[in-house]
C-alpha cells in the first residue's frame, strides 16, 4: 500500500498527457471508493433498528391492468397478512380480461377487499397515476401501502414491518422490491440492475438524502400525497408514480428505510428482452426530472465509474505504469464486491454478485443507448 501511494503522488505535477490521464484515473478511483465506503457501506453493515410495531389501520393499494393470473396467485397472500386492521383496495385499470370477475369473487369471501374501477375514458386510459390516485382517494385509512398486482410479500408480516414508523415525523417508508429468480441471462440482468438501484436509493436515504422509492413496496401517509397535490407536477410523464413522487416529497426528516427481508416483495420479471427494454425506457423518463442535487449525486457516481473503466482500458497498455493501473482497478473491485456481498444480507440476490464486473460493464454502455432512444421515440402509454 505504501508503494501504491508513492506511485500515485509521483505524477504530481503532471508533465505529459499520460500524466494527466493517470491523475484523472486516480481521481475517479477515489470518487468511486468514496461512494462505496461512505454511502453503500451503510447497507453492507446495516443493523436492524428497534421499531415499535403499529396497529394503526392501513390501506393496501394495488393497481391491476389485465392481471387475472397474478391476482389469483398473489392477492390471497396479501389478504392473509397478519395485521389487526387493514383493507385491500384493488384498482381495476381498464382491464380487458376477466380481472373484474376475479375481484368480485374474492370480494365475496373477503370483507376487507374494496374494488375501484377506472372509468372508461380515453383521456385516462392506461394512466397508472390516475388509477393510483383513485385508489388513494378511496382509502379510508391515513396510511397507504403500495404494491403491484404481480408482486407478493415475502412474509405475512409485510404490513406490520412496512408501517412500523420510528417516530411520528416518519411518514414515508421505502421498502425493497426484488424480482423472482429464474434460470436465464435476462433474469440475472434484471435482478442485478434491481440490486444496483436498491443499494443506491436505500443507502442515500440512510445518509439523509432520499431521492426515490419503488412502487412495488412503498408506504406513506395520505396527507403527504394530498398536500403535494398528488402527481400534479408530473402527471404528463408516464412513469414516476413512485420515484418522482418520492423525489418531490421525501426529506431526511420524514423518510425511513425498511430492509428487513420479511418486508420485501417479490415480483415477476419480464421474460423477453423486448418487454424489458420498453419497461426500462419508461423508467428512464423519470431520471431527468429528479432534483438537481440528486441528478448531480447520481451523475457523479455513474460518470466517474465510466471514466474509471474507460481509462483503465486505455492506460493498461502504458507498460511503465501498468502495476499502478491494474492495482487500483483490482482494489476498487475488491471493495465493491465485498460491500455488495455483505449487502445481500439486506437486499438479497446473492447469486448474481459474482457477475458484477461483467453486468456493470454491460449497463455502462446499454443504459446510454436507451436514454438516447427515448429522445427518438416518444412513448405515451403505461402498459
Amino acid at each position: 500500500m505504501q508503494d501504491l501511494l508513492k506511485d500515485i503522488f509521483s505524477f504530481l505535477p503532471p508533465h505529459s498527457i499520460w500524466d494527466w490521464l493517470i491523475i484523472t484515473f486516480i481521481f475517479a478511483f477515489f470518487i468511486q471508493v468514496f461512494y462505496y465506503l461512505y454511502f453503500f457501506a451503510k447497507i453492507a453493515f446495516y443493523k436492524q433498528p428497534t421499531v415499535q410495531l403499529q396497529t394503526a389501520p392501513v390501506s393496501v393499494i394495488v393497481c391491476a391492468k389485465n392481471e387475472r393470473e397474478n391476482l389469483l396467485e398473489f392477492l390471497p397472500i396479501i389478504l392473509a397478512q397478519d395485521y389487526p386492521d387493514f383493507e385491500v383496495i384493488v384498482v381495476n385499470d381498464n382491464s380487458l380480461d376477466d380481472t373484474q370477475d376475479v375481484l368480485k369473487a374474492f370480494s365475496l369471501q373477503n370483507n376487507n377487499l374494496k374494488i375501484v374501477t377506472v372509468p372508461d375514458n380515453d383521456r385516462f386510459y392506461g394512466n397508472k397515476k390516475f388509477a393510483l390516485t383513485l385508489g388513494i382517494k378511496a382509502a379510508k385509512n391515513e396510511i397507504v401501502l403500495l404494491t403491484d398486482a404481480d408482486c407478493k410479500p415475502t412474509s405475512n408480516q409485510w404490513i406490520s414491518l412496512m408501517t412500523a414508523y420510528k417516530n411520528p415525523q416518519k411518514k414515508i417508508i421505502l421498502g425493497v422490491g426484488n424480482y423472482e429468480q429464474q434460470p436465464s441471462l435476462l433474469n440475472k440482468l434484471i435482478r442485478f440492475e434491481t440490486f444496483y438501484t436498491a443499494i443506491q436509493y436505500t443507502s442515500f436515504a440512510l445518509r439523509k438524502l432520499p431521492y426515490m422509492g419503488v412502487g412495488r413496496n412503498l408506504s406513506y401517509h395520505t396527507d403527504v400525497f394530498f398536500n403535494n397535490k398528488g402527481f400534479a407536477s408530473h402527471h404528463h410523464i408516464i412513469s414516476g408514480d413512485d420515484d418522482l413522487f418520492v423525489n418531490e416529497v421525501a426529506n431526511h426528516n420524514n423518510t425511513q428505510v425498511v430492509l428487513n427481508t420479511a418486508a420485501h416483495t417479490i415480483s415477476k420479471p419480464k421474460t423477453t428482452f423486448d418487454k424489458w427494454i420498453r419497461q426500462k425506457q419508461r423508467h428512464f423518463l423519470s431520471g431527468t426530472h429528479y432534483k438537481l442535487k440528486h441528478q448531480l449525486l447520481l451523475g457523479t457516481f455513474m460518470f466517474s465509474n465510466l471514466i474509471f473503466v474507460g481509462l483503465f482500458f486505455l492506460l493498461v497498455f502504458n507498460i511503465s505504469h501498468v502495476h499502478l493501473i491494474v492495482g487500483l482497478f483490482v482494489l476498487k473491485y475488491i471493495i465493491q464486491m465485498l460491500i455488495f456481498r455483505f449487502s445481500t444480507k439486506q437486499l438479497g440476490n446473492k447469486d448474481i454478485i459474482i457477475f458484477t464486473p461483467i453486468f456493470e460493464l454491460f449497463f455502462m454502455f446499454f443504459n446510454p443507448i436507451l436514454v438516447i432512444s427515448n429522445f427518438i421515440k416518444k412513448r405515451t402509454q403505461w402498459n
